[in-house]
């Protein structure tokens, strides 16, 4: 999810499907087994993943997340793209150098496309690619707001599927035969999979490595990242506005003067704890994220990250951590929660739709 509106949470018009007051549908015996098999490539020879994104915005950990984990598991060739190549807004923050354009590929057989939360969720030249690239056989993926995406390209009508808490009233009332799934974390159907909000990126990737490489590779990856679990289990019902919708009008009314925090930077950074940290400290309302180092650094897996600077920061953070990246996470959630306060915290974990403290 790219953008809040408190004033809209305020007032009652922010919609989200109503709970029906049922638990969590348990996992079934297999299943898990099930939906890694839907995952699996549909040709032999080694997977070319895509990892799509937009130049006017494109949401940080859902793309950088999936890029990084492919990378690093050494299951696939992973490619970013864009629509034309060059360079691609981050949000909230940064910008990224794609390594190619949609007509750098088109002569390539694509096994997967992962698709993120994008500003121009319409953009026609995307749509019309991911409708062609479905026909030719690749498996498309919405991660978080991307199943919005994948909405307008007319690929969730008639099949099971999931999204960002925020967009399910969306994606309900505009598309009426697709069969929202409430209680998974990521839903595979056919040729399409869609995961919930952002921080679902990172079990998603687990599973596509797993569907990819097999159990032990995926577990192995998962060690290294600093996860336990990739399963499904989930419930979307647990991320509704409540006491930390207040913190946020706070924050958007009263602090109009945002601290400018610096994220140190260098070349070989885990990019999962910079994306993680990056888009913590951006959404609290009281604070926005640059990186200390001015122009291009290369992550650990790659990727071609651009922070602007220039402008004096008021908070300096340690360097993302090098080992067990998805730790940053919690640990920026409790960072935020001594600066701003506990609600604050809150306020960020439910956009990342991420279980922490009392929801």
């Amino acid at each position: 999810m790219l953008r809040w509106s408190f004033t809209l949470l305020l007032v009652g018009c922010f919609p989200t499907p109503e709970a029906d007051g049922r638990a969590p549908a348990p996992l079934l015996e297999g299943e898990h087994a099930a939906t890694v098999a839907a995952l699996a490539p549909r040709r032999a020879g080694r997977p070319l993943v895509v990892v799509v994104g937009e130049p006017q915005g494109t949401e940080i950990t859902d793309f950088v997340i999936p890029y990084g984990v492919l990378e690093r598991s050494g299951v696939a060739d992973v490619v970013s793209v864009s629509p034309q190549g060059g360079r691609v807004r981050l949000l909230p923050a940064m910008e990224v150098e794609v390594e190619a354009s949609f007509s750098d590929l088109e002569d390539r057989e694509i096994d997967y496309v992962l698709v993120g939360a994008l500003h121009a969720s319409s953009n026609p030249e995307l749509l019309a690619w991911l409708r062609s690239r479905l026909a030719r056989g690749s498996h498309i993926a919405g991660v978080c707001s991307g199943s919005l995406v994948l909405a307008n390209a007319g690929l969730l009508d008639g099949r099971r599927a999931t999204g960002h808490w925020a967009d399910l009233d969306q994606l309900i009332r505009e598309h009426p035969t697709m069969t929202w799934v409430r209680d998974r974390r990521y839903v595979v159907d056919g040729q399409v999979s869609t995961t919930t909000g952002v921080t679902a990126s990172l079990p998603f990737a687990l599973a596509l490595v797993e569907a990819i490489g097999g159990t032990a590779k995926a577990r192995a990856v998962a060690q290294d990242v600093g996860i336990e679990r990739w399963d499904e289990a989930h419930d979307s019902d647990a991320f509704r506005p409540q006491g930390e919708v207040w913190a946020g009008v706070g924050n958007e009314l009263w602090h109009a003067g945002k601290q400018l925090i610096a994220l140190p930077l260098a070349d070989g950074v885990d990019e999962l704890a910079a994306a993680f940290i990056v888009d913590a400290y951006s959404r609290t309302l009281r604070s926005r994220v640059t990186g200390l180092t001015e122009g291009t650094v290369v992550t650990r897996s790659g990727l071609a990250l651009i922070s602007p600077s220039g402008e004096r920061a008021d908070v300096l953070l340690p360097p993302p951590r090098a080992e067990l990246p998805a730790l940053a996470l919690d640990e920026a959630l409790e960072d935020i929660s001594t600066r701003y306060g506990r609600d604050t915290a809150r306020l960020v974990a439910l956009q990342l739709e991420r279980a922490w403290g009392t929801q």
